[in-house]
């Protein structure tokens, strides 16, 4: 099982995700079935929703560069220490993510695939995994790839309408866009 503590500090995120423990609490039930790692162990980790000045401060201070970032990965164990560990219960440390990084590149995406694009990146950091090499760049990607089709699938739900001449009208809402998308729909109706 996976747990995690959400702080945010910056009122966009809220905006964008109005209940950000909810929505790690459904993404993160997906990751054990790709990631035997959790099926053994009771993991939890803290993520820091942030903006451009709180992760470049970040970032100067644990990395010397003095630029804002994506993400940021605060491994509460090394590797090695982490892979030898039998603990069952573990806190696994903390990952900051940037607000005005992710809705750059929202613009040519979708917001929050972006942002899960770049918290699962910094949580497969947590444990263990890392791009130094093209061999572990090549895993890592394809683990990320593997997680974010998984819950990417689990977030779509599909939304039935009626316009005003009494015709159904069917499409896919992301489950955070729900509530917007059917009051949308139910004011063109009526």
């Amino acid at each position: 099982m996976i747990k995690v503590n959400v702080e945010v500090n910056n009122k966009p995120w809220h905006k964008k995700i109005q209940n950000p423990q909810r929505y790690f609490n459904k993404k993160l039930k997906k990751i054990p079935k790709i990631v035997p790692f959790f099926k053994r162990k009771n993991v939890t980790f803290t993520i820091f929703l942030t903006n451009s000045l709180g992760i470049k401060k970040l970032n100067k201070k644990f990395r010397k560069q003095n630029k804002p970032t994506d993400v940021l990965s605060f491994p509460f164990f090394s590797k090695k220490k982490f892979k030898l560990s039998k603990a069952k219960n573990m806190y696994i440390g903390d990952i900051a993510t940037c607000y005005e990084i992710i809705n750059v590149r929202s613009k040519k995406t979708n917001f929050f695939l972006e942002f899960d694009k770049a918290w699962v990146h910094g949580l497969l950091h947590l444990v263990g995994y890392n791009h130094l090499k093209n061999k572990d760049y090549f895993k890592m990607d394809r683990i990320e790839k593997k997680i974010i089709k998984r819950m990417k699938k689990a977030s779509r739900i599909m939304v039935t309408a009626y316009n005003k001449s009494g015709s159904q009208t069917i499409d896919h809402y992301s489950l955070m866009g729900f509530t917007k998308a059917y009051n949308s729909a139910k004011k063109k109706c009526t």
